[in-house]
């Protein structure tokens, strides 16, 4: 007898249907075809388990077990749902006239219990776009699954309960998901607000206009001058998550396992803050099981790393391309995968090894020549794709002490969601560009060419601090996110000015200089 069932391959975002087909004729052999890996070929001792536990036995007979497409490597153990229910509906065991109505996926234990599985969205919108009736899921995936409309969602416990729905022997209810009730219900919530800052005002200044425009940003300032604990109140100023990118940021982390239990959609925008010693495959992504680095799972949020220079240098380079193209292709012998990571970059460092150069309250013990080592663990193409280079000092013990708080985050974030509307309606016919970051080189001849005076101003800052071309293309994107915050149409030499103030790291002579 010959039973189909499908499921799905998740191949980073990609989600392919594959269809289990069973064969069963007298014989004792069980054959598996179709580039299973070795998690789906242990699958039949799985079954068989399963099988037993729930009050079924595994048949004796000849299986062939066939994947298709035959072509496509089978990873994970999503599979052995699709696989048990086919073999027992080839046995007679279970109902097969439904089975081509719904796509089944699951983990099985030997106790015959479903377990969670990841790709769960992204597997249930390529149910719906296949127009299949149903798809089955392990109960702790439902929340995820259940997201997508117009599709009927089944969270399992066990494998017996998924063979009395095919066998009619009990009624079960499709779990309904209020999705936008769910989104927004969380999106204004921040357990971190900038009122506890006080004082540096200079540097939530820079954090509101990279937020406006997200743009790129580095901190430069002595140990305990709040460089983490601003970072880290980043995300509270952001405009929130629309439902699309909540969708698509979700389903990197659900690839991933990075959802919890009880989630069903990422309302706030991502914040990753991975230590230094990460390596390049952790922060960039694949691997022997491919799975989203961290700068995927930072897309439409936040990629924050502290401490940078300590990060190893090979490392960081890798993040040039990203940084650029806002997606990262991962090409290995046995696979090409492409992520989206389109992220607010955010870094902070001493300004020397003891990290007191220019501390008026602190000595440096530092040589000119370490601190030039030191800075030179940045290379200057990564400096280049930074919009803001923003320098801290330590808050003195008059603002520390002040009892009243600093503005809050809700008034800061009221200014920047206004400044991202003005750029929404500015980039409204220009597809993937939704904030002045992601303008090219002709809308910025378009949207943010300074004046005269503005650009002889530009042209002395270029000489004198011998800046790339990609620094002058940062200078007039900042320049432009400037001049929306201040409800200007045209960028004006004001603007031009703050905007360089945020180029210091350019200048060649920081060994020598005091901050």
């Amino acid at each position: 007898m010959l039973v189909k069932t499908f499921c799905a391959a998740v191949n980073g975002l990609d989600v392919t249907t594959v269809t289990v087909e069973v064969s069963m004729t007298r014989g004792v052999l069980y054959h598996l075809t179709g580039l299973p890996d070795s998690a789906v070929k242990e699958s039949r001792d799985r079954i068989a388990a399963a099988c037993q536990n729930t009050g079924f036995k595994f048949p004796v007979a000849d299986i062939t077990v066939n994947m298709a497409p035959a072509d496509l490597r089978k990873e994970g153990s999503s599979y052995d749902l699709p696989l048990a229910i086919a073999i027992l509906a080839a046995n007679n065991k279970v109902e097969s006239s439904h089975l081509q109505e719904y796509m089944l996926v699951g983990e099985l234990g030997l106790d015959g219990r479903l377990q969670p599985i990841r790709g769960a969205l992204p597997i249930a919108i390529r149910a719906r776009a296949e127009h299949f009736k149903g798809l089955i899921v392990p109960k702790q995936n439902i929340c995820e699954a259940a997201v997508v409309n117009n599709i009927s969602v089944y969270g399992m416990e066990s494998l017996s309960d998924v063979i009395s729905f095919f066998n009619g022997q009990q009624l079960f209810e499709p779990t309904v998901i209020d999705t936008r009730r769910e989104f927004y219900e969380h999106q204004s919530h921040f357990d971190l607000d900038f009122a506890d800052v006080r004082g540096q005002e200079n540097v939530k200044r820079a954090l509101e206009v990279a937020a406006a425009g997200g743009h790129n940003l580095i901190m430069i300032g002595p140990p305990g001058s709040g460089k983490s604990m601003m970072a880290k109140r980043l995300p509270s100023i952001l405009p929130p998550l629309s439902l699309a990118e909540s969708l698509e940021t979700t389903q990197i982390h659900s690839v991933a396992g990075k959802l919890g239990r009880d989630i069903s959609l990422i309302s706030q925008r991502p914040f990753r803050s991975p230590h230094h010693t990460i390596s390049q495959v952790a922060l960039v992504g694949g691997g022997v099981n491919p799975q989203p680095g961290e700068i995927s799972l930072a897309h439409n949020g936040v990629l924050f790393l502290d401490e940078l220079p300590e990060f190893n240098k090979t490392t960081l380079e890798v993040l040039r391309q990203p940084l650029e193209d806002r997606r990262i292709t991962i090409s290995r012998a046995k696979y090409t995968l492409e992520y989206p990571c389109s992220f607010m970059f955010v870094a902070s460092m001493n300004p020397c090894p003891c990290g007191y150069y220019g501390d008026p309250t602190h000595n440096c013990v530092c040589t000119p020549g370490q601190i030039q080592r030191y800075m030179n663990k940045i290379s200057g193409p990564l400096l280049d794709r930074i919009d803001l280079h923003c320098e801290i000092s330590q808050v003195p013990f008059s603002e520390l002490s002040k009892l009243k708080p600093g503005e809050p985050s809700e008034k800061i974030r009221e200014r920047v969601i206004k400044a991202r509307q003005i750029q929404e309606a500015r980039f409204k016919d220009f597809k993937g560009v939704h904030c002045n970051a992601q303008m090219t080189e002709r809308m910025l001849h378009q949207f943010a060419e300074p004046d005269a005076a503005s650009m002889d101003m530009l042209r002395m800052a270029m000489e004198r601090l011998k800046l790339s071309a990609r620094a002058y293309s940062r200078i007039l994107k900042v320049a432009r996110t400037i001049a929306d915050l201040d409800y200007s149409e045209n960028v004006q030499s004001q603007h031009i000015a703050e905007a360089i103030g945020y180029r210091n790291l350019d200048r060649g002579d920081w060994a020598e200089r005091g901050l």
